[in-house]
């Protein structure tokens, strides 16, 4: 019977934060990394309706303030992943869970809008809440023009409650030309430019096109009118690609329509690190794989995120650089990928930023999330110690002022195991 209501108690927390909108709380005591400026040793963070009203070391706590102390503690802004699917794929093999791609035209889908089919509900949202993510990037995953990416915060309400950014790059596959339907990397990028000619031709002569008095262009209406944001330099260009040859063709291509780009992957990124730097690309990429999965990650190395911060090059890093498939599940790792970073040679404080306020500003939503600043989002986390180490946990998340105290499935199957009868025998097929 008591398990019964373990059961129960547990599935109902899962789904309800703590009631803490409307309520002034203090965290006093911790060492409080800002991110955006200096840390603070037994430092107050104050936050009210959802907004951090104060940060500091001798700021006043107002009167009735919940205080959560944080003595020895480490106090960090929420995590922000730059790459993921979360909210958009449950199942990865069953396909009726995935709504992370469109089938476009020709391989071009640049007018597809991934967060229309954000799931609200997904239950991978809580065990990356649970670590500490407060705030993920997910983009639409294949085609040449994939569609356009949005920023998201895990609160619990519906997909209008969790999208701050509607459209914050566009991406585009430049990596394998058979993905794309063709047959070699020139035709891929002949096929790119063709594209975009035919997006600035479009904006030129709409009224003509209406009156069907243009030639036929190379992609849809929808999809040249979407391109248009990135033709005026308003709307990244986010590039999956891990060669050196194509990043350094991907970095010509920007240059010759005057795009804003941004590299997606780039395990060999590092071999290019100064032209990237003097061009001021920003590269999401990882620190955990050493082993070439394909002939375009020949040079993949663990030093990657390292080396590039060292040139000078903006960095976030993100949980699946390389692949796999599971990036849905491991979005409460991006801490881990900090912390194999530091191991080879990032500095600790440029790894923190490149999971909290580098990929806020590479996607435009800097003005909220990021960093622990008056004004913002109430996204913090506070960590047993080192949120880079293994064995810390969180041990309070809060996303706009809310704190969320989830129970992943992960957790009840965990509790499930622990109070099986002492002499349990598992019968075939499993318990």
């Amino acid at each position: 019977m008591r398990t019964h209501f373990l059961r129960a108690a547990l599935l109902a927390s899962a789904a309800l934060p703590l009631p803490l909108a409307a309520q002034t709380v203090a965290i006093t005591g911790g060492k409080v990394y800002t991110v955006s400026g200096e840390t603070i040793d037994n430092g107050t963070v104050v936050m009210r309706d959802g907004k951090i009203t104060a940060v500091g070391a001798n700021v006043a706590i107002p009167e009735g303030a919940q205080r959560i102390d944080a003595t020895g503690k480490w106090v960090t802004p929420g995590l922000v992943d730059a790459a993921t699917v979360l909210g958009f794929s449950e199942i990865g093999a069953v396909g009726s869970t995935n709504d992370a791609a469109a089938a476009g035209k020709d391989h071009v889908a640049a007018a597809f809008t991934v967060w229309l089919g954000l799931n609200p509900t997904s239950v991978l949202v809580s065990p990356a809440r649970e670590d500490g993510v407060t705030t993920v990037v997910v983009h639409p995953t294949d085609g040449l023009f994939a569609g356009q990416s949005a920023v998201i915060e895990l609160v619990d309400g519906s997909a209008t409650d969790m999208v701050i950014r509607q459209s914050a790059a566009m991406v585009a596959n430049l990596g394998n030309a058979r993905d794309a339907g063709l047959e070699s990397r020139g035709e891929m990028l002949q096929r790119v430019r063709e594209i975009l000619d035919d997006a600035r031709v479009y904006a030129r002569r709409r009224a003509d096109f209406e009156r069907a008095e243009t030639r036929p262009f190379a992609a849809g209406r929808l999809d040249l009118e979407a391109l248009q944001p990135v033709l005026a330099g308003r709307l990244p260009l986010l590039v999956s690609v891990d060669k050196a040859s194509d990043i350094q063709a991907a970095l010509r291509l920007a240059k010759e329509y005057n795009v804003r780009l941004a590299i997606a992957g780039g395990a060999e990124a590092w071999m290019v690190a100064s032209e990237l730097a003097a061009a001021k690309v920003p590269v999401l990429t990882g620190a955990m794989n050493n082993i070439p999965e394909s002939f375009a990650t020949l040079g993949t190395r663990q030093e990657n995120a390292a080396l590039l911060r060292a040139a000078g090059v903006p960095v976030a890093l993100i949980g699946n650089a390389g692949g796999g498939g599971e990036e849905q599940f491991n979005v409460r790792n991006i801490r881990y990928e900090a912390g194999n970073a530091v191991a080879y040679g990032m500095k600790w404080d440029d790894a923190l930023r490149a999971i909290t306020l580098a990929p806020a500003e590479m996607f435009g939503v800097a003005e909220r999330v990021g960093s622990l600043q008056a004004g913002k989002d109430a996204n913090v986390v506070v960590w047993s110690g080192d949120p880079f180490e293994f064995a810390t946990r969180a041990e309070h998340v809060f996303v706009r002022g809310k704190e969320y105290r989830d129970v992943s499935r992960q957790d009840m199957l965990m509790e499930r195991y622990k109070n099986l009868p002492p002499n349990y025998e598992a019968p075939v097929g499993g318990p």
